[in-house]
C-alpha cells in the first residue's frame, strides 16, 4: 500500500457519483461492498491494482468499527486525497442512512398500520437466523488463522456467553480477549487486561440516560466493535431495550432487519435506535457518532496502514478480539430468538434458518420473504407480538 495518497487524480465530482452509486446499490453488507469497490477501483476504472486493494482490506480488518465503511473511505483517500475521503465516505453512507431513517419513522410511529407491524414481525423473526448465518460464515478463516486453537475456542465461548447474558459489557469482553492474547504473545502473561478498564468506566458515566447515553451506545458501535456489523447487536440490544427503554424487543428486531435490507453499511442500524431514543435528531446524532471514528481512523492513520498491517501486536490483539466477536455474533441469536412473542414467528425463524443455512439463499432475499410472510400472516388474523 502506498505511504501517501497519490493526489487528486480523481475529481471530487467523480468520487461523489461513484461512491454514491455504491451507497445506493450496496445491498447485502460488507461482502457486496467489497465486491463493488473492487469492480469499480480495480476492474472498471483501474485506479488501484488488485494487490493495493487487498492490502487496504487487510488493514481495515485490523481496525475496530465498520470495516467496509473504512474501506470505502480509504479507497477514496487513495485516489482523491483527504477531501476525497470525506466526500466518498459521506456519499457511501448517506443514501442508506436516509432510507433507514425514513423507514424508522414508519416502523416507530405511535400507531403504524397493521401491515407495517406484520412486516416488522416477519422480518424480525428471521433476524436470529441471520445472526447465526453471519457468525458461521466467519468461523473457518478465523479458526485457520488462530495461533492456538484452544485459546480461539475460549475467546469464542466467552464472546458467545457475554452476548447472550451480559450484552452491555460485551465491549469489555472483546477488548479483554484482545488484551489477553496480546499479553500472552508479548509478555507470556494476561496482564494486558489492565489497560481496558477505561471503557467500562466511561460506560458507567452514561448510566443516567439521555443524550450522553445515546452518544456512548453509538460510540461503542463505531469505535469499539470488532468482527463486522452484527457485533453491534449485542452492544445495543440491552441498552436500547432493557436499560434505557428506548424501544421494545419487537422494535429492536425491526431495526436489525431494516439494517440488513437497506443499502449501505449495516452499522446504520444504530440510527434507528437513535430515532427511537430522540427522534430524527437522535437518529442523525447516533449515525454521526458511530461513523465519525471511521473517518478519523483513515484520515489520521492511512499513511501508517502498511505498518499496522505488519504489526505483530495489532495482529495478536485481533486474534483475541476477533474470535470473541464471532462468538458474540452467534450468541446474540439466543436473546434475539427469545424476544419473539408469537408461535408463528418461530415458524418463520425455522424457515429462515433453512433458507440461509441449508439452501444458502441470500440474507436480503430471506428477510424480504419473511417480511411478506409477516404481512400475509397478520392480514389473515395472526396475532402481533
Amino acid at each position: 500500500m502506498a505511504a501517501d495518497p497519490p493526489g487528486s487524480r480523481v475529481g471530487l465530482g467523480e468520487v461523489l457519483v461513484q461512491w454514491g452509486r455504491i451507497g445506493c446499490i450496496g445491498f447485502g453488507g460488507p461482502p457486496t461492498h467489497i465486491a463493488l469497490l473492487r469492480d469499480m477501483c480495480v476492474v472498471r476504472k483501474q485506479w488501484l491494482d488488485a494487490e493495493h486493494l487487498e492490502d487496504a482490506i487487510a488493514a481495515c480488518n485490523l481496525l475496530p468499527g465498520p470495516a467496509s465503511t473504512q474501506l470505502a473511505i480509504l479507497c477514496a483517500w487513495t485516489v482523491a486525497g483527504p477531501i476525497g475521503a470525506v466526500v466518498g465516505g459521506i456519499a457511501f453512507i448517506v443514501p442508506g442512512l436516509t432510507v433507514i431513517l425514513a423507514l424508522a419513522a414508519v416502523f416507530l410511529a405511535s400507531a403504524p398500520p397493521n401491515w407495517v407491524l406484520g412486516a416488522g414481525a416477519g422480518a424480525g423473526a428471521a433476524v436470529a437466523a441471520v445472526a447465526v448465518h453471519a457468525g458461521l460464515g466467519l468461523v473457518p478463516a478465523s479458526y485457520r488463522r488462530a495461533a492456538v486453537h484452544a485459546r480461539w475456542i475460549t475467546y469464542t465461548v466467552l464472546g458467545g456467553i457475554s452476548a447472550a447474558i451480559v450484552g452491555p459489557w460485551l465491549v469489555v469482553v472483546l477488548l479483554g480477549c484482545g488484551a489477553i492474547e496480546l499479553g500472552i504473545r508479548q509478555f507470556g502473561t494476561d496482564g494486558g487486561m489492565r489497560g481496558y478498564v477505561a471503557p467500562a468506566l466511561l460506560g458507567a458515566t452514561a448510566a443516567s440516560g439521555g443524550v450522553l447515553a445515546l452518544i456512548w451506545v453509538a460510540f461503542k458501535v463505531g469505535a469499539l466493535s470488532y468482527g463486522g456489523g452484527f457485533v453491534i447487536i449485542p452492544l445495543m440490544q440491552h441498552d436500547a431495550v432493557q436499560h434505557y427503554h428506548w424501544m421494545t424487543n419487537s422494535q429492536f428486531l425491526d431495526a436489525v432487519a431494516l439494517g440488513q435490507i437497506t443499502p449501505g453499511p449495516v452499522v446504520q442500524t444504530v440510527a434507528v435506535v437513535g430515532y427511537a431514543a430522540a427522534g430524527l435528531a437522535g437518529g442523525v446524532l447516533a449515525a454521526l457518532v458511530a461513523f465519525s471514528p471511521s473517518f478519523v481512523f483513515v484520515l489520521v492513520g492511512a499513511r501508517h496502514f502498511q505498518t499496522l498491517r505488519k504489526s505483530t501486536a495489532a495482529r495478536a490483539f485481533l486474534d483475541g478480539a476477533g474470535p470473541a466477536a464471532i462468538g458474540a455474533i452467534l450468541g446474540v441469536a439466543i436473546p434475539l430468538a427469545l424476544a419473539l412473542g408469537q408461535a408463528w414467528q418461530y415458524a418463520v425463524l425455522a424457515a429462515a434458518a433453512v433458507f440461509l443455512l441449508a439452501m444458502r439463499r441470500s440474507v436480503v432475499t430471506t428477510l424480504l420473504l419473511a417480511t411478506v410472510v409477516g404481512i400475509i400472516a397478520v392480514q389473515l388474523g395472526a396475532p402481533l407480538p
